[in-house]
């Protein structure tokens, strides 16, 4: 095995900090560095001698071309590359890399996603340089991080609202934090380490399997006699070709600086996870998006496919990408570490109550900022958080609440020491609280971990609404701290807290997210919202107080939140859409016509078998061809159903009415049509089905 230098190795592709403080003049670095820290607007001056440097270093790095790389609202990355060459006059060429060309870039802007802020003849859109997060090199390309805008100045990307809500949020905390006398703080900022789950198939099978190629999940396969029910894939002992793929994957992520940390089977066959350690949430969301096209270049290499899809499988765990969230400040406070006594921590429950408040206020943004068509197969699926929006404290945390909200003296929770009986094995005391993988939004020591993520999404949407519900939060309570002044800091805080707490009870729930009585109680009882798809969920985004909290954040103007909406409920429809037509594809082509050569082979076998003697009761071959019969022509019936209802979809211009037609009829006869294909399946000698099953595709990877 190749020994791997982990230190020299990390971050040789990226333009850090050690590089530039490194190739940079004193004065350059300091200034650009104040940009970074202090999110003081860049001196364009310096952009020059910036550019020099970058483009030297990633000569020397082996790089040919640059590139402004940003997040289009497609839900992946984009990048226009160009060389560095100019010509010298004399048929030669020289290197060149100027500091416009590093500031701006000009994409054609009415080719991706605007919802409607570009028309097709408005083509013209600007990149601009995010100097907040760093260049780095991918496959001989300096990679510039950027926004990415429209001529008249809308945001047509995800980095640019990320950006302002982590402005915003950072205003509102400045604020609160000078009430309690840290004048020494300058910024403060989120933090996020975001676990990626994937699954791991041969090659091979993928290229056979059509619906894998066009929609990244499979929409037939009936489910093989073994699949998690054993628990013996989760943290199992991982195969050699995973092993060797993993050892490849980090040697990749740590060139670009990410900081990949653990890795270990998941719960599925074939489901693996990977998780790094936190950096702040414009870099945590750049290098997520750099993880996972790296996950698949990477498994390519070894022969396999990097399914990235929420549900790439029925009958077993989907994956996820928990969020971990926390929020800290310049001078390296933890505002979510309750610290040894948290009940005397007014600081941190102020904070605390802020999260709660936000959650609670704003739990359809949070749920639609996870909302996809791949991700509504996964929510609520026994294997992930509901679509009920909730946040889990613990035991510790929720007795210090509950004392507060009732006046009375917190008795404290008794430290448990863990005794296992052997001598040898160490004592240790006993965590406060337990944790909850049925909830969606959970307190987890020092930071929450939103766990409602689809393993596909971008970051960026859940941190973009957190942040600025909780700015919302910080920001209602500067100013009613403020007003209060010195002299009642104290009995204010005490109010506000205690109310906080008396008015956000509902959205605390501490149990069995799975549960049916949970769901029951949720919606009937306590009003919380429960947005089963993205049909549901995504128009919450244009409520007045969803819109006028983002638009007084300064997150969002109106008109890229109606463009957005508009975006995401488009990208829903034509997502399933194509999941239909590929559905219907292949029964037409391949289900149908294989059934009926299987029923063709067993009706010869029939007769040559009773040609040979009347006694024969061929009770297999009969009873199969009765069955598959049946299914053929209920299969025949359920596929022009959904042709029926795609031709019904295609005459609809309202987005609001075609996303709900989706839901309601689409979606549904997909389900149905499966169901019969699927029976089909469990009827059919293997010899003659068109396809890889899934105990071949989950089973593959040895």
């Amino acid at each position: 095995m190749e020994k791997v230098n982990v230190p020299q190795l990390f971050g040789s592709l990226v333009f850090n900090d050690r590089v530039m403080r490194a190739r940079l003049s004193a004065d350059v670095y300091a200034s650009l560095r104040k940009t970074i820290d202090e999110n003081v607007r860049l001196d364009e001056k310096l952009a020059e001698a910036v550019a020099k440097e970058m483009k030297e270093w990633a000569l020397e790095n082996g790089a040919t071309h640059f590139t402004h790389w940003f997040q289009p609202l497609t839900g992946v990355t984009a990048e226009k590359h160009d060389s560095f060459i100019e010509p010298a006059g004399d048929g030669s060429v020289i290197m060149e890399f100027s500091g416009k060309e590093l500031i701006k870039g000009e994409p054609d802007a009415s080719s991706f996603p605007s919802g409607g802020l570009r028309a097709t003849f408005e083509a013209r859109g600007y990149t601009a340089w995010d100097p907040t997060s760093y260049a780095f090199i991918k496959d001989h390309t300096l990679c510039i991080p950027t926004a990415f805008c429209s001529y008249s100045g809308e945001a047509l990307d995800k980095k640019t609202p990320l950006l302002r809500s982590m402005q915003a949020i950072n205003r509102e905390a400045l604020r609160v934090l000078k009430l309690f006398g840290n004048d020494d703080v300058k910024q403060v900022a989120t933090s996020v380490g975001p676990e990626q789950e994937y699954f791991l198939i041969d090659e091979k099978l993928y290229n056979q399997r059509t619906d894998l190629v066009y929609t990244g999940r499979t929409l037939f396969g009936c489910k093989p006699p073994k699949g998690q029910e054993m628990d013996d894939h989760y943290f199992g002992v991982i195969k050699p070709r995973v092993s060797e793929y993993m050892e490849d994957l980090n040697k990749e992520l740590w060139k670009l600086g990410i900081l990949a940390k653990t890795e270990h089977n998941e719960v599925a066959p074939a489901q693996h996870e990977l998780a790094p350690i936190y950096s702040s949430t414009n870099i945590a969301t750049d290098n997520n998006q750099l993880t996972m096209e790296i996950m698949q270049k990477v498994a390519k290499r070894h022969g396999m496919v990097c399914l990235l899809h929420e549900k790439p499988f029925a009958g077993v765990n989907g994956s996820g990408k928990h969020n971990n969230w926390s929020i800290a400040t310049d001078t390296g406070v933890n505002l979510l570490s309750p610290g040894e006594t948290p009940y005397e921590n007014a600081q941190f429950l102020l904070f605390l109550c802020a999260v709660i408040q936000a959650v609670d206020d704003y739990q359809d943004l949070l749920r639609l900022s996870v909302a996809t068509a791949g991700n509504d197969h996964r929510l609520g699926a026994n294997e992930a958080p509901p679509a009920i929006i909730s946040v889990f404290l613990g035991e510790e945390l929720t007795g210090i609440l509950n004392a507060i909200r009732d006046d009375k003296p917190y008795a404290g929770i008794e430290k448990v020491t863990m005794k296992l009986g052997v001598h040898a094995l160490p004592r240790f005391s006993r965590d406060t609280t337990d944790r909850n993988r049925t909830s969606p939004f959970a307190f987890t020591g020092n930071k929450f971990e939103f766990r409602s993520l689809g393993s596909s999404n971008s970051i960026a949407c859940a941190n973009i609404m957190l942040n600025a519900a909780v700015a919302e939060s910080l920001r209602q309570y500067a100013d009613e701290l403020e007003a209060a002044g010195k002299d009642r800091f104290q009995e204010a805080l005490h109010n506000l807290i205690k109310r906080v707490i008396t008015d956000h009870q509902r959205i605390l729930f501490d149990g069995n997210g799975y549960g049916e009585e949970w769901i029951k109680e949720a919606t009937e009882v306590r009003g919380l919202s429960n947005l089963k798809t993205t049909a549901d969920a995504m128009p919450k985004l244009l409520d007045p107080k969803n819109m006028d909290m983002l638009i007084r954040n300064k997150v969002f103007n109106q008109a890229e939140i109606q463009s957005r909406c508009e975006i995401m409920l488009e990208n829903y429809v034509k997502t399933v859409n194509i999941e239909g037509l590929t559905m219907v594809d292949m029964v037409r082509k391949d289900y149908l016509p294989a059934i009926e050569e299987y029923l063709y082979t067993l009706a010869r076998a029939v007769d040559s078998m009773k040609a040979v003697s009347e006694k024969v009761k061929c009770r297999y071959e009969i009873s199969t061809i009765e069955k598959l019969t049946d299914l053929t022509d209920n299969i025949l019936t359920s596929v022009e159903a959904l042709e029926q209802a795609l031709e019904e979809l295609k005459g609809m211009e309202d987005i609001f009415e075609s996303s709900a037609a989706v839901r309601d009829k689409l979606i549904p006869s997909m389900e149905k049509l499966r169901g019969y294909v699927d029976a089909a399946e469990m009827l059919t000698s293997a010899k003659y089905w068109p396809y890889p099953s899934y105990g071949k595709l989950l089973f593959s990877v040895k």
